[in-house]
């Protein structure tokens, strides 16, 4: 049935209007950035357009320049910290290592886990389904206090090693990532058919040489949906490196660092903040089509 066209256009009107608004905090973000501490700090009236744009934020936090070009083009921040405590490079490198360990061991594990569940029947299968779905609904907070001492009495906190302490996170957030990883990973593999399984073996194809040359290279871009999401919720994990981890700060902890006892430094957390949302912008766009048939596969089949 044909949709009228005022329909439509009321349609579209509301899309567009739902868009905007989840969209303007981010836009708002983006333009507190380049904001000079001026305009940022107007309490007069809230400065939309009416400043002259500035870099500097960026050029601080991201490529480690001197605090001593911000007195001259626009006035010293409110922080008390120098030049490098706003140095955000060496929290990008940590968070891009630990984003990137945390998708290759969690991929690695999902891939298989996700295979034998689709393709294999056993005793309690779905009840398994249930379970693996169940840990995704546990918020990382209700295990906090014991992962503490857990991760303290294994040694793998940053402080009595790093490269423990880099390790220790990677394992918590591949957990964390695991649920829906294998549950992504189960959709893309349930939409081969099991004949091309069975032809590849008829043929004689082993289990696993069946499974690396024939379905792998097919849901190759269910694996990169699903690499990007676990690399996504990865790099925006707060709570669990901000109490795993002393040494080691990632961005969402490094941006916490700015609200100093004097006020908030809101030109360099606006810039961090925009700088880090760009590759989750740029990962989903390559993407969203994979991710979004991931997603909404099993809402109408088994």
């Amino acid at each position: 049935m044909e949709t009228s066209r005022p329909l439509q256009i009321l349609r579209d009107v509301a899309a567009v209007t739902v868009v905007g608004i989840f969209m303007f905090p981010i836009f708002w973000w983006a333009l507190t950035s380049i904001k000079p501490i001026s305009a940022v700090f107007d309490k007069d009236r809230v400065n939309f357009f009416d400043f002259v744009p500035t870099f500097i934020n960026y050029g601080v936090t991201l490529f480690g320049q001197s605090r001593s070009q911000l007195a001259i083009d626009q006035g010293i921040g409110m922080g008390v910290g120098g030049a490098e405590a706003y140095d955000s490079r060496q929290s990008i490198m940590e968070s891009i290592i630990i984003s990137l360990g945390t998708t290759v061991i969690t991929m690695t594990i999902a891939v298989f886990a996700a295979y034998a569940i689709s393709r294999m029947m056993f005793k309690g299968r779905n009840s398994y389904l249930n379970w693996v779905l169940g840990q995704r609904f546990m918020p990382p907070i209700a295990i906090l206090v014991p992962l503490v001492t857990i991760y303290k009495t294994a040694g793998l906190r940053d402080t009595d090693n790093l490269y423990m302490g880099y390790f220790g996170l990677m394992m918590i957030y591949a957990l964390m990532n695991l649920p829906i990883a294998v549950l992504l990973m189960k959709s893309f593999l349930d939409d081969v058919p099991k004949d091309v399984d069975e032809a590849a073996m008829i043929d004689g194809a082993t289990r696993f040489q069946t499974f690396r040359k024939i379905v792998l290279p097919m849901v190759k871009g269910g694996i990169a949906a699903s690499a990007v999401l676990v690399f996504i919720f990865s790099w925006t994990e707060f709570l669990l490196s901000l109490f795993l981890t002393t040494e080691i700060r990632t961005v969402p902890v490094k941006i916490q660092t700015f609200v100093t006892s004097t006020g908030n430094e809101w030109g360099f957390i606006a810039a961090l903040g925009t700088a880090a949302i760009i590759p989750s912008f740029i990962f989903i766009l390559l993407v969203q089509k994979n991710l979004v048939r991931g997603l909404t596969l099993g809402s109408l089949k088994e």
